[in-house]
């Protein structure tokens, strides 16, 4: 099947802007491999740190030098129903590798934080944050160099976006995931977001909303919405970095311990010491990323992303922006309805077909590439299959099949030739205000153009405040604005949307402009979101005032103030006391972050592009792509001890 001619486009368009940065990742990654295992270039003391602990028999394997090393990294606690289950996973891994004459050993964990559990309250400021700091701590477990390949396990919001980034920070290394799985089914999606609504109108008790919240997150494993937990899911399936289908297998299945044995023995597999060497840093290139960023359009899945996979990018030298996600969305049908976007949840979803079978649907359509690296070897079509347990032949107890040919249900996953939409729902919207995210995926058309004069809010909590008051019971434009990564971590404000809902529902125009975040629960409200710049970059939200008639245009792209121009250029940048968010909950220790941070079309990353090592570093020095290095103006080769 030939390549969609808007995919080969944007595609060599990334490869031409990322050329240089690229050519930099891929000398690292080279620079950093060694002949034989990885330990082998540790000292004799070094060597023997690193495995003073383990039984005597895997000591012997590590002390030998001769075969692979299998490091572990895991987001495991026991309070989180998403990493829960992952407790019981080390020890299958350790046993299914030693079958196959490799070690495996906990390298560390990572933090793993809940913007279920956090949304609305001050920790909520720190999750964003938490992704790269997911990535340093990658990168201090792996810094031993005592490993050979890596299993990953995570699976929330900011968990595996930070956890791919550690690891291409190490891509001379083959990663592979593991994902926990979602939950079982519980209260269904549309009547969950019913109690939501009812609860802001003051018809239903804290009572009953908590008695429908636990009834829907009721277990171990993801929340079964298509939020960003399970966009992360799907899309480690796209780039090949899961084994086929193993996303959405509930845990505490037998299932899933067999994909996990197995997800175990290939990352031993495909070391260098092996005949199928396959770095995360190859895996990760130009076509997979346009790969992921496909994957997200067909099926839906949360905008976060717009974020998460330009610093993935950014991380493996490859430079992505919103147009690119806005190109390739017009060319891009919606294959599934999940909820936000449906009523449907991913076990549905797997039920009805999965990740195989959206995967083909894409292939044949021209619209994903084929000829890309994944864990399993050149050509991403061996991921359009779905586990089973097998009959006892298979060393791991797990077998694939062919997807299925035909949806098992059309009102949750079709083919590419029916789809929902002839295009992914996500658009880039622009204008005097600046660049944002809209997700009309869910909004239904005759709500994705709002026209109405702006009211200004300087936090969620102001506006709730208002809303309860009873002062919102007009057609208006929420600006919301000081939520950029800069201002305070750019915080999820989930907690505007079922107020928002309910104006809509009561025949009010109304829709949400902000510097914020939405993530998967981005739903049937018009919201442009992560305005850049924010207002502390100078962006031009700082210079609405209330009364402004504010045009957000899902179908033409349009992001406009209407105010005349010498009105607009003679006002002052809006200020805010943002005091309150550096304190509290352990904002203060991530002061750092706030004051490094890009802008959120830039991936809102803390770590720059990779770039060469130049031999003479100075003050005002600057790499191939541009970024000033520190230093002295000394040739470090010229320094003595």
């Amino acid at each position: 099947m030939a390549v969609h001619p808007v995919l080969e486009t944007v595609t060599a368009r990334i490869i031409q802007r990322s050329r240089p940065s690229r050519g930099a990742y891929l000398a690292h990654l080279e620079a950093a491999r060694v002949n034989g295992p990885q330990r082998g270039a540790l000292s004799c003391t070094n060597l023997a740190h690193g495995f003073a602990a383990f039984p005597a028999n895997d000591k012997l394997v590590l002390k030998e030098v001769k075969k692979p090393s299998v490091a572990i990294i895991s987001s495991y606690n026991d309070m989180l129903s998403a990493h829960q289950p992952f407790e019981t996973f080390p020890a299958i891994i350790k046993d299914a590798v030693r079958k196959v004459g490799a070690v495996a050993q906990f390298a560390g964990a990572t933090p793993a934080m809940c913007d279920g559990v956090t949304q609305g309250q001050p920790g909520m400021e720190l999750s964003l944050f938490s992704r790269d700091a997911i990535a340093q701590s990658t990168a201090i477990a792996l810094s031993h160099n005592m490993f050979d390949s890596v299993l990953y396990l995570g699976v929330c919001d900011k968990i595996v976006p930070g956890l791919l980034i550690g690891a291409l920070h190490f891509g001379h290394l083959p990663a592979v995931f593991v994902p926990a799985g979602p939950m079982t089914t519980g209260l269904s999606n549309k009547d969950k977001a019913a109690i939501r609504q009812r609860y802001a109108q003051g018809k239903a008790t804290r009572d009953e909303l908590l008695e429908g919240e636990a009834k829907s997150y009721h277990g171990a494993g993801t929340c079964t919405f298509y939020g960003t937990a399970n966009s992360n899911q799907m899309l480690m399936e796209v780039m090949g970095l899961h084994l086929p289908g193993a996303a959405f297998i509930s845990p505490g299945t037998e299932l899933r311990d067999a994909l996990t044995a197995a997800a175990a023995q290939r990352a031993a597999l495909i070391t260098a010491q092996g005949n199928e060497y396959i770095p995360v840093g190859h895996v990760v290139d130009e076509k997979s990323i346009v790969n992921a960023v496909v994957g997200l359009l067909a099926t839906g899945g949360s905008t976060n992303h717009t974020l998460h996979l330009v610093a993935i990018a950014k991380a493996a030298g490859i430079v992505i922006d919103w147009n690119d996600f806005d190109e390739l969305s017009k060319v891009v049908p919606l294959l599934t309805r999940i909820y936000p976007n449906g009523e449907a949840d991913v076990n549905h979803f797997h039920a009805a077909g999965g990740t195989g079978f959206v995967i083909r649907e894409l292939l044949d359509a021209g619209l994903l590439h084929d000829d890309v690296n994944t864990i399993l070897g050149k050509g991403l079509r061996k991921h359009c299959a779905e586990p089973f347990l097998a009959d006892g032949e298979s060393p791991h107890g797990v077998t694939w099949r062919d997807a299925p040919l035909e949806s098992g249900d059309e009102k949750v996953l079709r083919k590419h030739t029916n789809p929902f939409s002839a295009d992914g729902g996500m658009v880039l919207v622009q204008g005097n205000l600046g660049r944002a995210v809209m997700k009309v995926s869910a909004v239904k058309e005759e709500h994705r153009t709002v026209q109405a004069p702006a009211l200004v809010f300087n936090s969620q909590e102001e506006f709730m405040d208002t809303y309860k008051a009873g002062k919102l019971d007009r057609d208006f434009v929420a600006v919301l604005r000081f939520q950029g990564p800069r201002a305070n971590g750019m915080p999820e404000l989930h907690a505007l949307t079922p107020a928002l809902a309910n104006l809509q529902d009561a025949g009010r125009k109304v829709a949400l402009v902000t510097d914020g975040r939405m993530s998967g629960a981005s739903g049937k409200v018009p919201a442009a979101i992560h305005v850049s710049p924010e207002v502390l970059a100078g962006g031009a939200l700082g210079l609405v005032r209330d009364g402004d008639i504010i045009r957000v245009d899902g179908f033409t792209g349009t992001l406009e103030a209407l105010v005349p121009s010498d009105v607009w250029h003679a006002r002052a940048l809006a200020t805010a006391d943002l005091t309150p968010n550096g304190v509290g909950m352990g904002r203060e220790l991530f002061a750092m972050y706030r004051n490094s941070i890009s802008a959120a079309e830039s991936g809102a990353t803390t770590f720059p592009l990779p770039s060469p090592i130049p031999t003479t570093v100075g003050l005002h020095a600057q790499d191939p792509v541009g970024n000033t290095v520190p230093g002295s103006d000394e040739d470090y080769s010229t320094k003595k001890d």
